[in-house]
Formats: C-alpha cells, structure tokens, sequence
C-alpha cells in the first residue's frame, strides 16, 4: 500500500501494538478510501481477523466522533471485524467516545485500547508532551486567549465572527483558528445566528490548568500605609494621570466576595511602575512586598474590566485566572469569584 508519513506511523503504531501478542501474526494490509486508511487481516491462533483502522491528524472529540460513526456504519455491514481510531494525540473525552461505541483508539506514543475477540491491550501514561504542546500553543497563544476571555465573560452571548474579532482585538482569521479548535473539542454551539460556548465551565477549567500568570512581569513595592489606603492612592493618581489599571488576585476577589481576607494590593498596570511608585511613597524591595504591580503580557487582560466603589478591577474570569496560579490559600478566593462567574452564566 502508499502512505503518507503520518499514515505510515500510524500503521507502525498499530502493527507494534499487535505485536506483543505471541498468538497474533499481522498478513496483508491493504489501502482503503472510504472510512478508513487501512485494513489489516490477523491470524489469531486459527482463526481470521480484520481490523479496520483510520487515522486522523487530531484526536479531539468531534474528530473522533465522526471517526467512530463511519467506522461503525462500514462494520454494520459485516465487511470487518473490528475498528480502530488513530490519531497523533488521542484526548480523554475522545478515549471515552471510542470505548463506549466499541472503537479501540491508538495514539502514536502507544497509549491505547484494543479489546476485541480474546485480544485486550489497555495502555496509559506512555508520554506524547510534544503533540500536546502543540495543540495547547495553539489554544492557547495570547490572541487565542483573547477570544477565551470574551466569550467567558460574555458567556450568553451569541457571537458573529465579525463582532467576536473586534471584541477581542484579533484578526477574523485568528477567531477561525479557535473556532476550530474549540469545535474540535465540541465546546460550541454553533447555529445561523452565530456561536456560543456550549459548557463555559469545563472551557474555564481547562484554561486555568494551562494559564500561566508567570508571563507577567511582578515588581515588589513596600508601604506602611494600610492596604486599602494603597489601593486607593493608587486608583487614584491613575485616574488622575489617565493610566490604565485594574485590581486582581485578592484585591480583585475582596470587591467580588466582600469575606476574602488579604494582605496584599496586586494591581495591572499600563504605565511605568517606579514613577507611579515613587510619587506614592512605596519603597522597591525584592522581598517582604505587600504591593505588586504587574506589567501585564498582553493588553487583553483588561477587558471587561469594572468599576467596583470606584477603584478599577480586572474581570472576574481574569481574576479567577491569576488566583488558580497562586498558593493554596487562594483557592478559597478562587472559588468565591467562581460562584461569581456561574451566576453570571445562568
């Protein structure tokens, strides 16, 4: 048979699985060009097996899906045995999808499921990072986050690809990319009238799993001003100079959830730390801050920042973000801000 690279690695994926197991012999394979690449035929002890096997460039739910339709279409007709979903990188939803509808799946590091006749092969854990790197680069980039923030804040809205760029401050061509990829994952709603996410919570989680507040760049400051009277000074002399700024962490989740406890300012800001410090009286340290100021990696982070009792706060999703990436004592915070955000998706 002719194949491609990838199809080639993922007939050598299969044929390695099979092949530790002693009573199974793999004979012909043979090209197909409906539903699947490749058929093999076994030898299983006596008797004659054929798997049937497709391979696609991405494993995330939707793919697998229509993978496991045609697959099981093509086996109710009793031309093969068996069906095996391959793909690069293979999700958990995706493994999920293909075990209940009787599909093993195959990944290229070897991770898998095969059960079929007196054969069972299960495999987890086998690394497959550079797959997954890619795939999260790409979700997760600074313009894709972008569109993230809008379309969690604005999570009950329905969104053109027009409107959704401008929001977000991107190219129509940059939205595309994460409509796909969100697609992919079936984390949309798509209809005539434009998109939505179809669980902004899973959306959310699985963003603060990968979102890294360490792209910020933190400057330690000291005062013995007490830490509303700082946050006030500063919203302040912003305003005053027009700077733009925007509370988060804890001095975010205070405003949202009146019992958060802190001892800390945090604050973005767009504009130059020391003079804004220096004109305030806070002293630089590099150890024993209670005033952070960031230097934000992108501008994103301010949209849909609020005015709360006059000083300026991130939004809650941004918020929540940068408390999910601190210590264990954010959490309780993080969760307080969340309740804030779900009532606001109902």
């Amino acid at each position: 048979m002719k194949e491609n690279n990838e199809q080639k690695a993922a007939l050598q994926a299969l044929q390695g699985s099979l092949a530790e197991i002693p009573f199974v012999r793999v004979g012909k394979i043979t090209a197909l060009g409906s539903a699947a690449d490749f058929q093999v035929e076994l030898r299983v002890g006596e008797r004659s097996v054929k798997i049937l096997a497709q391979y696609k460039k991405n494993g995330q739910p939707r793919l697998a899906r229509q993978a496991v339709l045609e697959m099981k279409e093509m086996l109710s007709k009793g031309a093969q045995t068996y069906g095996v979903f391959i793909a690069p990188y293979i999700s958990p939803v995706s493994a999920e999808i293909c075990q209940q509808a009787g599909i093993g799946y195959l990944d290229l590091a070897g991770n898998c499921l095969i059960a079929f006749d007196t054969i069972y092969i299960k495999r987890d854990g086998a690394p497959n990072v550079r797959v997954q790197r890619r795939d999260l680069r790409s979700l997760y980039s600074i313009k894709s986050e972008r569109i993230l923030r809008v379309l969690l804040t604005r999570a009950k809205q329905i969104w053109k690809t027009e409107t959704l760029a401008e929001s977000a401050q991107v190219s129509f061509g940059q939205v595309a990319n994460v409509k796909k990829l969100l697609a992919d994952r079936e984390w949309l709603v798509p209809g005539e009238a434009g998109i939505r996410l179809s669980d902004p919570r899973v959306v959310l989680d699985e963003w603060a799993k990968q979102y890294r507040f360490e792209r910020n760049q933190v400057t330690g400051y000291y005062s013995l001003s007490p830490v509303a009277e700082c946050e006030s000074q500063l919203a302040e002399l912003c305003q005053q100079r027009m700077i733009r700024y925007a509370l988060t962490s804890f001095s975010g989740a205070a405003r949202l959830a009146p019992a958060v406890r802190y001892q800390r300012v945090t604050a973005y800001i767009d504009g130059n730390l020391d003079v804004l410090a220096n004109r305030l009286g806070w002293k630089r340290v590099e150890n024993g801050a209670n005033i952070h100021l960031l230097t934000p990696y992108d501008a994103g982070i301010f949209f849909e920042s609020q005015d709360v009792g006059g000083i300026q706060t991130v939004s809650p999703v941004q918020i929540y973000l940068d408390l999910q990436n601190q210590h264990s004592r954010a959490e309780e915070a993080a969760q307080s801000v969340r309740k804030v955000i779900e009532k606001s998706w109902q």
